[in-house]
């Protein structure tokens, strides 16, 4: 079965009802594959390469947690959000440096063209590690799109391929991908939220553990 799922994930037109039954059947065998093995990452995904695919992250987590990811993480997100984006604008008022960079931070927000609730959602979920006075230069990360993507030494990173005129932070990415133990584990994401619901998804399913 296993060698079907990766049949059938290397081709252009996959059956997607076809992988996630595979998917189903042999998730038991995997689990214990991957909670008593403790593989490398790219060693886990050369032989579950199903769990590349956004959809069956997701399927995944449900099986794993019996929660539906994304609709559970977008919910609470938008929940909280205009209160996370009014503490940010409080604090901006302030005095030190961490006030100096939100204030940065929302001003590059102020600029873009369209405020609707996904660059909200990319507001409070960027913002937050600065709000929260934490170095996270080595989680999110930039590149042009034009320059090849540098992976290494890079545990766990959310890598936004940004236009060359941009700076270290944006809003509007080209398209955003999930870098794990130096493995590009999903690309092409495109925007933040999305790319850290995934992320979310696959530290569930890959049975990671990092540091808070």
């Amino acid at each position: 079965m296993r060698a079907q799922i990766k049949q059938e994930t290397e081709k252009t037109e996959r059956d997607q009802v076809l992988i996630e039954k595979l998917m189903q059947t042999t998730f038991a065998l995997r689990r214990q594959y991957i909670v008593q093995g403790s593989p490398r990452v790219r060693e886990l995904l050369d032989n579950w390469p199903g769990l590349r695919m956004q959809s069956q992250v997701f399927a995944e987590f449900h099986r794993i947690t019996n929660v539906n990811l994304r609709n559970q993480f977008y919910c609470e997100l938008d929940r909280y959000t205009p209160k996370i984006v009014a503490l940010y604008q409080q604090k901006s008022s302030r005095t030190g440096k961490g006030a100096e960079a939100l204030r940065e931070m929302l001003r590059i927000y102020d600029l873009e063209e369209e405020h609707d609730i996904n660059m909200r959602r990319s507001l409070a979920l960027r913002a937050l590690p600065v709000y929260l006075q934490q170095d996270d230069t080595e989680f999110f990360k930039t590149c042009n799109g034009e320059d090849e993507m540098e992976t290494t030494d890079t545990p766990l990173a959310l890598v936004s391929v940004v236009p060359d005129s941009t700076g270290p932070i944006s809003f509007s990415p080209e398209n955003i991908s999930i870098v794990i133990e130096d493995e590009v584990v999903m690309s092409q994401l495109p925007r933040l939220a999305d790319a850290f619901v995934v992320l979310l998804g696959l530290i569930y399913a890959l049975h990671l553990d990092y540091p808070k």
